[in-house]
């Protein structure tokens, strides 16, 4: 069987409430999702997810190549693209391919592809994670009391602008997930919206009133003596490496024993996933991969013997997909249907709308000109913004809907 070509689709998840972090959200609750289809001259299609805008220059590396030589595959398309580098858009194009390609050799082989990977168990643990900076404390019970009725024990907040505010939600949470468990696992997410000047003060604030499992990015992604400042003042583990890309960017982090949880993106595809966590391995470090869409790296996850926990962000699916595994028991269960289980039903993608969600060039989810550099909470709590009667401007808002850049010098993140 030969790799013939590939298409490229788009279709929305519905969330149902705002999502996003302290770089911003979308107040409508609803996101594009980039979907690839990879085609071979034997009838089988290949299924991945993630944005994937280098495709038309990544594929000849893929072009007539036997699909099943993924591992083998992956490092052609890292060669491909080395001169320009594998950052950014490049490397989630290839994970995206490789995601399709996992999913393409386990559905030769005519079995999940957690069984292709050698799992012996299709349960993966979860923690639940509601991309929930927006809502206010009603909501954000409401959301994590149905998490809890499927059996979560874990919760991940998004925080970081006022430590009050995200002191009184990690504490209402962990009143809703004690239906499960005497000790809730609860972990801050403020998405590196800190400086390493004052990362350790505020954490220490949130550790005198709520237990932490983990902080995740507490300073910017690179930085490892912030991170290893970070861990030698807190009590709780240091959590990071959704945003890199390529074991060049983990190591000086584990060399500089920065990091206690290590974790990769949803977006970056299955062979980055199992190499990292190889590399965390070697380490004595657990991994959690980030969630993303359909919960792709839950195979992966069930086939790894330094995974501890998967985020699971959502219980539906973007239109025009299902997925065959069950959100319950507090994690996923894999089913059985070949590959990475995912049915593409074309008839049924939903276009999302121009320059909506993370789409939007100038935000929501732009870094802010002023993240780390804060002395004061964010006035004001995060919230949706008001509805208003169609044909008239929304009144202002405190929070984060949409800032404008201030300068040029804004950074788009990769992952939500």
């Amino acid at each position: 069987m030969k790799i013939t070509g590939f298409r490229s689709l788009t279709t929305v998840h519905h969330w149902g409430r705002p999502v996003g972090d302290a770089n911003g959200f979308v107040a409508q609750g609803v996101t594009e999702v980039p979907v690839l289809l990879v085609e071979t001259d034997g009838g089988l299609t290949g299924v991945g997810l993630g944005a994937h805008g280098d495709a038309s220059r990544v594929f000849p590396a893929l072009d007539g190549q036997d699909p099943r030589a993924v591992t083998t595959l992956y490092d052609r398309m890292l060669a491909h693209t080395f001169k320009s580098g594998h950052a950014g858009t490049a490397f989630g194009t290839i994970g995206a391919f490789d995601m399709a390609l996992w999913d393409l050799k386990a559905k030769m082989a005519g079995e999940p592809l957690w069984r292709t990977l050698g799992a012996a168990d299709r349960f993966v643990p979860g923690y639940a994670s509601g991309l929930d900076i927006a809502l206010d404390e009603e909501e954000l019970v409401a959301l994590y009391s149905g998490w809890a009725a499927r059996g979560f024990t874990g919760a991940k907040l998004k925080g970081g602008l006022d430590t009050e505010r995200d002191i009184a939600r990690l504490r209402a949470v962990a009143g809703v997930l004690g239906a499960n468990t005497r000790s809730p696992a609860l972990m801050l997410d403020v998405n590196e919206s800190w400086g390493r000047h004052q990362a350790v003060r505020l954490l220490a604030r949130i550790e005198d009133r709520v237990e932490l499992a983990w902080i995740e990015e507490p300073v910017r992604r690179w930085d490892a003596r912030g991170h290893r400042a970070v861990g030698r003042a807190a009590r709780t583990a240091v959590a990071s490496g959704e945003n890199l890309t390529g074991l060049e960017q983990f190591r000086p982090l584990l060399a500089a024993d920065a990091l206690q949880v290590v974790q990769t993106a949803g977006v970056w595809g299955i062979t980055h996933f199992l190499r990292v966590a190889t590399l965390a391995h070697g380490h004595d470090l657990p991994v959690s991969p980030v969630g993303y869409h359909a919960n792709p790296l839950a195979h992966a996850a069930a086939a790894t013997p330094n995974h501890l926990v998967t985020e699971v962000q959502d219980t539906g699916t973007p239109a025009g997909l299902t997925v065959d595994q069950a959100i319950e028991d507090g994690g996923i269960v894999l089913g059985d249907a070949p590959g990475l289980g995912i049915t593409v039903d074309e008839s049924a993608l939903a276009a999302p709308e121009e320059n909506a969600g993370w789409a939007r060039p100038d935000g929501p989810h732009v870094r802010p000109r002023d993240a780390g550099l804060r002395l004061v909470p964010e006035p004001g709590p995060a919230g949706p913004a008001p509805r208003t009667p169609a044909g008239t401007a929304s009144p202002a808002v405190p929070g984060l809907v949409h800032r404008p850049a201030r300068s040029e010098h804004t950074e788009r993140e990769s992952t939500p």
